[in-house]
């Protein structure tokens, strides 16, 4: 902020310079000085941070300049400076745009204030700009990294589906990107420009989830000390997420249908009806059809929520993305470590071959990691996680390539590293499931990763 640019307009000489003076000066700013509108609206194509605008002046007075200002640069902080003490000029300021007004003479330090919270949250404003547009071109079909045919089918779908709202339900393994379409679907629709809500049912729990998707008012319940908006009031307009929807208990989906048929709700502890214009998407890793038939999942909720289908197939079942994901995600990593890399062919034969249980979040940490332990320019298996390094070990000990002693005898301690990379591979890399396999303590498993230099 301190090399903030700002124009201060006013047609009394003596007023100009003793504001050019304290702005730079005193609160170290940079400046230029207007004595008329005119001349200010001309240098706006320079840019500045923030305007202090004189209300009478001759020529083109400081509301109408303001308001011209404000056609030209929407975003531009301006604050108005009066001799009268109007409050119909002040409100009429305040109305048009103005970031806030001052009567003469002026009171440097509330001034001063005044100047360093708009430039504030003129800062904040433009990189919430900036996140959105990042997060819109992320979502974009062309940045979504894949060349598979089945994900060109998902991306069909998403395209079909955008700037409809039919209720979207997005199912797939943990991993898979689920949230990656839902935002897609969003950022690439009509509703755009207004919000995208995301609430995980999974993370909270039952008894506050519906506080969380309806809000309440002060009073509702032990701890409401105030009223609360929820997640179906905020998204309006835009689209609202329900990840990992079949984690929501009976009760709470009986009043979701409700709000999914009727758009209307009310607060917990409240009687006012709320309107709610939203886009429904949710998204699931259950076989919810299953959870249907076991009665844990009311089959007229699904029907509602799964007007419009999308399956986003696993990481194996669409192996030609494996390795374009893999170097997406090193270019990505090494260049915010400053590296350049590249994989052994050994490293790209494994993160090719292995299943990937954990679908793209688990290619994306593998790769993060490798980047993190090579001491080199390129990756090896050995900079890859024990799960991986063990893959290619054949699971039974017939095959596995023993060095013999002289008189024909497996040493034992290799035996033991192998029985452990080899459990390791088969859970992949759960160390609880691989100590109740190999029958032994936690503990001990981890003295003996140790031991033999097996890293997670």
């Amino acid at each position: 902020m301190a090399n903030s640019l700002i124009y201060i307009v006013d047609d009394e000489e003596t007023i100009r310079k003793l504001l050019e003076h304290t702005v730079t000066k005193r609160w170290g700013f940079e400046a230029r000085a207007f004595a008329s509108g005119e001349a200010c609206l001309d240098a706006l194509i320079d840019d500045p941070d923030l305007v202090l605008l004189d209300i009478m002046m001759e020529g083109i007075s400081g509301v109408d300049t303001l308001r011209e200002a404000r056609k030209r640069k929407p975003d531009l902080p301006v604050i108005m400076l009066s001799a009268q003490g109007s409050m119909e000029v002040a409100i009429e300021s305040l109305k048009l745009g103005a970031s806030d007004y001052f009567s003469k003479p002026i009171d440097f330090p509330k001034l001063e204030i005044a100047i360093r919270n708009a430039l504030q949250l003129r800062q904040v404003s433009r990189e919430m700009s900036q996140l959105k547009e990042r997060i819109q071109h992320d979502v974009q079909f062309e940045n979504i990294v894949s060349t598979s045919g089945e994900m060109q089918e998902v991306f069909r779908l998403v395209s079909k589906v955008k700037n409809s709202d039919i209720p979207v339900l997005v199912m797939g393994e943990s991993g898979t990107g689920k949230e990656l379409i839902s935002r897609a679907i969003h950022f690439n629709s009509d509703r755009k420009d207004a919000p995208f809500v995301v609430v995980n049912c999974a993370s909270i729990p039952h008894e506050l989830l519906e506080s969380e998707l309806f809000g309440h008012e002060k009073g509702a319940f032990t701890g409401a000390y105030q009223r609360r908006i929820g997640r179906f009031e905020q998204a309006h307009q835009g689209t609202i997420f329900l990840d990992e929807i079949g984690e929501m208990d009976l009760a709470l989906q009986a009043k979701l249908l409700r709000v999914i048929q009727t758009k209307e709700f009310q607060r917990v502890g409240g009687n006012d009806t709320i309107i709610s214009d939203v886009r429904l998407v949710s998204a699931t890793n259950r076989d919810i059809r299953e959870e249907v038939r076991q009665k844990r999942f009311r089959e007229d909720l699904y029907f509602r929520i799964a007007a419009f289908p999308i399956v986003v197939p696993p990481l194996r079942q669409r192996k030609s993305d494996i390795l374009v994901l893999a170097e997406h995600f090193l270019k990505l990593f090494g260049q915010a470590s400053g590296k350049t890399l590249r994989f052994s062919r050994e490293a790209l034969r494994l993160l090719y071959d292995y299943p990937w249980p954990g679908n793209v979040r688990e290619l994306e940490n593998v790769i993060q990691r490798g980047v993190v332990m090579t001491d080199g320019k390129e990756i090896t298996p050995g900079d890859l996680p024990v799960a991986l390094q063990t893959f290619l070990a054949p699971a039974s000990a017939s095959s596995i390539p023993f060095v013999e002693s002289e008189t024909g005898v497996v040493p034992l301690e290799r035996v033991k590293e192998t029985a452990i990379r080899n459990a390791l591979k088969v859970t992949g890399g759960n160390i609880a499931e691989a100590a109740l396999r190999l029958k032994l303590g936690r503990a001990t498993l981890y003295r003996l990763m140790k031991k033999y230099k097996i890293e997670m």
